[in-house]
């Protein structure tokens, strides 16, 4: 009798363990931390199927920031990928640098792993000059179109050739902001991002606000200093795939006569002008972001 049982109980662990064996991963197979280096992983939100669209968040916000455009393009038949950049939101915040070749290098290894092919890349503000950055230096791999969004270029800073850029004395200033007034600097960040108060809600500003800062205060500040010393001029003539520069008309953040030059530096460009927009052109007309991306997608 105990040998029957003891059988029993044998056949139904089998049985259990066949049907463990044959379930369906839930997740797709999609992996949300992709490890860039040894030690340093990287939040990555990656959904729907189709042509990809990968986005690169501004600063100092994460791949968060995306919301909508997820909602609605993993929707409408593309693959669509946010990266958070290292220092931010919650990929890792290793000490190190956080320059324009490590951001690069770090989304090549994301793209890599991932086996993109033929991605429209799109980039938000100092997300914007980063995947300038990319493309130039690796030849557009895995890219086939790039999407600029109220772009921090082609030159943040002012300098010779370039009077449109932020004074030298305005840079460091916020620099110095950064390392020790923080928190005030970044709770008013959601209220300059608009064209005007009440483009977005109040809900709206704390939930940036709060995006901003789950960033690295030392990947914030290392960060902007490297922005400021970037100048991107001389790589725009080397981009060779289509770019659509969207760019909110009334941006206090970042002027939009910088969309205007990019236009002029970048052959096989368009500029699509965001009337009722500040700096936070992806809230402020979400509709028409979310369905010109569409159209330059599939263009």
């Amino acid at each position: 009798m105990k040998k029957s049982a003891l059988f029993f109980l044998m056949l139904v662990s089998l049985f259990a363990n066949s049907l463990m064996a044959q379930r369906t991963a839930a997740s797709a197979g999609r992996a949300e931390y992709i490890e860039v280096e040894k030690g340093v992983k990287l939040h990555v939100t990656d959904l729907g199927e189709g042509q990809p669209i990968v986005l690169i968040h501004g600063w100092p916000l994460s791949d968060e920031m995306y919301e909508y455009q997820y909602q609605y393009l993993s929707r409408k038949g593309f693959r669509v990928i946010g990266i958070t950049l290292r220092g931010f939101g919650k990929s890792d915040k290793p000490y190190g640098r956080y320059d324009f070749d490590v951001f690069s290098d770090d989304i090549k290894v994301v793209l890599d792993k991932l086996k993109i092919k033929n991605a429209v890349l799109g980039g938000f503000s100092m997300g914007g000059a980063v995947v300038i950055h990319y493309v130039t230096k690796y030849n557009s791999a895995h890219v086939s179109k790039l999407a600029l969004f109220g772009a921090a270029a082609p030159s943040w800073s002012q300098r010779e050739g370039f009077p449109n850029g932020i004074p030298a004395d305005a840079a460091e200033n916020l620099i110095k902001a950064t390392m020790t007034n923080r928190l005030d600097l970044v709770a008013g960040l959601g209220a300059a991002f608009q064209a005007k108060e009440g483009n977005i809600s109040k809900n709206m500003e704390r939930w940036l606000e709060r995006i901003n800062l789950d960033a690295s205060p030392y990947a914030t500040t290392e960060s902007i200093k490297s922005l400021k010393d970037l100048d991107l001029r001389p790589q725009l003539s080397k981009i060779n795939i289509p770019v659509a520069i969207f760019h909110g008309v009334q941006d206090k953040s970042c002027p939009f006569i910088w969309a205007e030059d990019l236009q002029k530096g970048i052959k096989n460009s368009k500029l699509i002008r965001f009337e009722n927009s500040g700096h936070a052109l992806f809230l402020e007309e979400t509709n028409k972001f979310n369905t010109e991306l569409e159209n330059f997608a599939k263009s």
